[in-house]
């Protein structure tokens, strides 16, 4: 055995360069098989036989340049036309034919991350997330060393098959190499991105999300297998996502008060009508802060946050189509207090 090869087998291990490693020691092992130590050899194709003693588990991978990010059960309402390009990500993936990047692009709140774990927990994969603080340096060239060690340790990752590298939010870093007022080091750095997707092994899953695609570099997106647009919600979509949210958030904080007829009016004075991430803490909020002893205390509060008031003016309330009914939810006054206000001009149901 030379020198070179106790080098090689150190530098595939630090690298954790699994197919480095077993093919400098068949190498060595054939050294000493044709100088006549065949029982060596034998003893080390052994070793390399026994997979579980060699390959190191996803869970002990560690490394400056990844966060891993759980994929636990969270509420994702998607539109159905987004939820058939998510179940066609993961048919392509089943197919094996070298479709592996996709881009998830929409405006903040639209479930592009979330819609990541969903698609770990389908495919049984663990998330680990690029941090760019670790990679964005401000010395000069550094980044694009970084980018480069990156890509690196992406296409040695021990098991493939069990990872989605997650770029979240990669236009920290992707950006438009044309435009005049980017600084000339984050081009450069777009630059070694591009060279790192070329070189990206078939194995690794890749999902990046961005929320500024107009600014997109267009060198880079093409780099994409698919780019599934996350914008496509309906205000019917909105709507029916924003009472699952309520249902799922009344069962959780053990509340039985639901009324769907006066939260849509609620929720419809939202205008325009945010997407789910905006919805999720409004709702939430509404319920957590409410009085646990007064059922209906989170229509108050939901209707102050979705206007900034309070619902006090009898006659806002009427010109906003709610019923004598409901404004006495929404004010705790009496249906005849609210019936005389009103001059009595609407029946109470």
């Amino acid at each position: 055995m030379k020198k070179k090869n106790v080098i090689s087998l150190i530098r595939y291990y630090a690298e954790k360069n699994d197919d480095g490693f077993r093919n400098e020691a068949l190498e060595i092992a054939k050294e000493f098989d044709a100088t006549g130590d065949s029982q060596l050899a034998e003893y080390i194709v052994s070793l390399l036989s026994n997979v579980n003693t060699f390959v190191p588990q996803m869970e002990d991978y560690d490394s400056t340049f990844f966060e891993k990010i759980e994929s636990k059960e969270d509420m994702l309402l998607l539109p159905d036309s987004i939820m058939q390009d998510l179940l066609g990500v993961v048919n392509a993936i089943a197919h094996n034919i070298g479709i592996h990047k996709f881009l998830f692009q929409g405006a903040p709140g639209t479930g592009k991350t979330e819609a990541v774990k969903q698609l770990a927990r389908i495919l049984e994969r663990e998330i680990f997330m690029v941090d760019f603080s670790s990679v964005i340096d401000s010395k000069l060239g550094q980044t694009q060393k970084n980018i480069s060690t990156l890509f690196k340790e992406i296409n040695s990752f021990p098991q493939p098959d069990r990872v989605i590298v997650l770029f979240d939010e990669i236009d920290a870093i992707a950006l438009d190499r044309t435009n005049p007022n980017d600084i000339r080091e984050m081009g450069r750095a777009t630059s070694a991105l591009l060279k790192g997707f070329d070189q990206m092994s078939e194995k690794m899953i890749l999902v990046a999300t961005t929320n500024l695609y107009q600014h997109f570099d267009k060198a880079l997106s093409r780099r994409f297998d698919s780019i599934i647009d996350f914008n496509r919600y309906s205000n019917k979509d909105l709507i029916e996502i924003a009472e699952k949210m309520l249902d799922r958030y009344l069962v959780k904080f053990r509340l039985a008060s639901r009324d769907v007829r006066l939260f849509r009016k609620i929720v419809g004075l939202l205008k325009p009508m945010p997407f789910p991430g905006e919805l999720k803490n409004i709702i939430k909020t509404s319920i957590a802060f409410s009085d646990p002893n007064d059922g209906q205390d989170y229509f108050r509060r939901l209707y102050y946050a979705v206007t900034g008031s309070k619902a006090e003016n009898l006659q806002e309330l009427q010109a906003q189509d709610f019923t004598v009914r409901e404004i006495e939810i929404l004010t705790k006054r009496s249906k005849s207090s609210v019936a005389r206000e009103l001059k009595g001009g609407e029946s109470c149901e």
